[in-house]
């Protein structure tokens, strides 16, 4: 598929003497001897693994997700626990704005836990994609009491 076809076009990139490149902030790298193409799926596992990073952060993805993933990872090959789960992602030509759903510690400030989100994800997207990110929109949909069962209890009725 084309660049042009996925809607994803090279961005400015510097070459200097002999194609090496110097300098890159979209989403394609152009050298002399091809390119590369960032999937959306890589900016979202990055974000995901910069999101989990930060002391606070319980786990991701709203009820439903959460809970159709843990059924997920009980199932034999089924791959484990995703990465990506409870994080959106659009990808333009240089830039992405990721959507990020969390549950988050009890007696965790908030507001601080979202700025430290905000600047780990920032960092992680920028350093390792290239892309400029426009925007981290969080979501918390609950916060993990202490002495909540991480798993739920078995059940009443067989």
């Amino acid at each position: 598929m084309s660049a042009a076809e996925s809607g994803k076009t090279a961005s400015a990139v510097s070459e200097s003497k002999g194609g090496a490149v110097t300098a890159r902030t979209g989403g394609e790298l152009v050298g002399e001897h091809g390119k590369t193409s960032i999937a959306d799926a890589v900016v979202a596992k990055v974000a995901g693994m910069a999101t989990r990073e930060v002391p606070g952060v319980y786990a991701m993805g709203s009820g439903l997700s959460r809970a159709v993933g843990a059924v997920r990872e009980r199932l034999p090959r089924a791959g484990g626990p995703s990465i990506t789960r409870g994080v959106m992602v659009e990808v333009g030509e240089r830039q992405t704005a990721i959507d990020l759903d969390m549950i988050v510690e009890y007696g965790v400030s908030i507001p601080d836990l979202a700025n430290g989100v905000r600047r780990n994800v920032i960092s992680a997207v920028e350093k390792i994609c290239g892309l400029e990110v426009t925007e981290v929109n969080i979501t918390v949909g609950d916060v993990h009491l202490p002495d909540e069962e991480a798993e739920p209890a078995e059940p009443r009725v067989q």
